[in-house]
């Protein structure tokens, strides 16, 4: 049952569990499993990789059978309908577009004696994306994480993602996966992908940056590689923020929250509104909602652990209350949301008015559904061009530009006893 909370501490105090419920620090034999697997990916390879697939996906591969072949690829695209098809052909096109306008330039800029400064910004070798499997296909994670790539200009992309039953991967992620330009698929998943794209293995080269979502191993893993390649989040379960007006339809609320509590049990789905009627209403029509829904154990888990509606006085209130929590998504299902953006400082993506529900957004509006979760939108962002780049900084100093600045140089180097550093500029400045 959808919970309606009242009071303003026992909300704040929820929402504060909510935004902490991966945060146990209960997790010292999950990240022992995770260092081990990497170890021995590490040490022994494809041999490695075989063995934790037969171990936790009951498939046995070999190492031809690792990397996913042309005639797979081929057949793909006639076992997906036309319909989806077009779909993910509109999604790429959009997706694209939108990130397109994402991509920095460099630049230099020149100053006064000759100085030249500036920032050269270029793409990654290699990006690894995990795509993950389980309990449903995810032709959208293909998109969102391998449009941005490319249009960063990432020369090659692969893509790791568990295997299926016979093998196989779900034919919608290998079209997805071909329209966004991806040819080097392999079939594996876990921590052990993780380690593989990280460290490389004699099928797998390795990578300079990870990204996707995954499952707590895939997570940690993610996390303790770090440092060796780049990576885009440690993503949590889904999370969506409504702050709802009395003018809201309940039942596109309901729908609205249960798309978020379908993802996982741990997924949070929550609701501010200052309308104790709507609230109600809205309650009812989760509950008619998840009759017959195909996930319902797994929903009704999240939406019993992590769902709740919460009554405040006025909108101000709460976007105070969604700002303390930083969403990874935020409905504003107001009649004038722009009046309310303005206050919103802390969320991953902001989806405005009635006709806005974040299902465009996970799918085809452009902009990427890969956003900070449990309160990590305080400080990060959504996954974008950006995270396949890096910048190098571009300094020129004419003799006459040393002249004049290496004095100064010369005496912070010198404060800081680095006596070389000092000696650099000296030894340039005498005649």
């Amino acid at each position: 049952m959808l919970r309606i909370i009242t009071q303003l501490t026992d909300l704040r105090a929820e929402l504060r569990r909510i935004c902490d419920r991966t945060d146990s620090g209960e997790m010292s034999e999950q990240q022992a499993t995770v260092e081990a697997i990497l170890r021995r990916v590490a040490k022994e390879g494809d041999r490695a990789l075989i063995e934790y697939t037969a171990q936790f996906d009951h498939i046995d591969l070999t190492p031809e059978t690792l990397r996913v072949k042309g005639d797979e690829l081929d057949a793909a695209y006639q076992q997906v309908s036309k319909e989806l098809l077009d779909a993910i052909r509109l999604a790429k096109e959009q997706i694209e577009a939108f990130h397109r306008q994402r991509v920095p330039k460099s630049w230099v800029q020149f100053g006064e004696d000759g100085i030249v400064l500036g920032k050269r910004y270029t793409a990654v070798d290699a990006a690894g994306l995990y795509v993950p499997g389980g309990r449903a296909a995810y032709p959208s994670t293909v998109l969102m994480n391998a449009i941005p790539a490319q249009v960063a200009g990432v020369q090659r992309i692969v893509m790791v993602t568990p295997p299926g039953q016979g093998k196989g991967i779900n034919p919608a992620v290998l079209v997805a996966a071909q329209e966004a330009g991806i040819q080097e698929i392999y079939r594996v998943g876990g921590a052990q992908a993780i380690a593989a794209l990280a460290y490389g293995t004699e099928t797998i080269p390795r990578v300079d940056v990870i990204t996707g979502p995954g499952n707590l191993y895939v997570m940690l893993a993610k996390k303790q590689v770090y440092g060796r390649v780049g990576i885009d989040s440690l993503a949590g379960p889904s999370e969506v923020l409504i702050i709802a007006d009395e003018a809201a339809q309940p039942v596109h609320i309901a729908a609205d929250l249960l798309a978020q509590a379908e993802h996982d049990p741990l997924a949070a789905a929550i609701l501010l509104t200052p309308s104790l009627p709507l609230a109600k209403a809205v309650v009812a029509a989760v509950e008619a909602q998840l009759a017959n829904h195909p996930r319902r154990v797994l929903t009704e888990k999240a939406i019993a652990h992590y769902g709740l509606i919460g009554i405040v006085e006025t909108f101000e209130q709460a976007v105070e209350l969604s700002n303390s929590f930083a969403p990874e998504h935020l409905e504003l299902a107001v009649e004038d949301p722009w009046n309310l953006v303005e206050q919103v400082r802390h969320a991953g993506a902001i989806f405005l008015g009635y006709s806005t529900p974040e299902a465009v957004g996970d799918y085809l509006a452009g902009p990427n559904h890969t956003l900070p979760t449990s309160g990590a939108a305080r400080y990060a962002s959504a996954l974008g061009v950006e995270t396949f780049l890096k910048h190098s900084s571009i300094i020129q100093y004419t003799p006459t530009a040393l002249h004049k600045q290496g004095r100064a140089v010369m005496t912070l180097a010198e404060t800081e006893g680095l006596i070389s550093h000092r000696d650099s500029v000296r030894l340039r400045l005498e005649p």
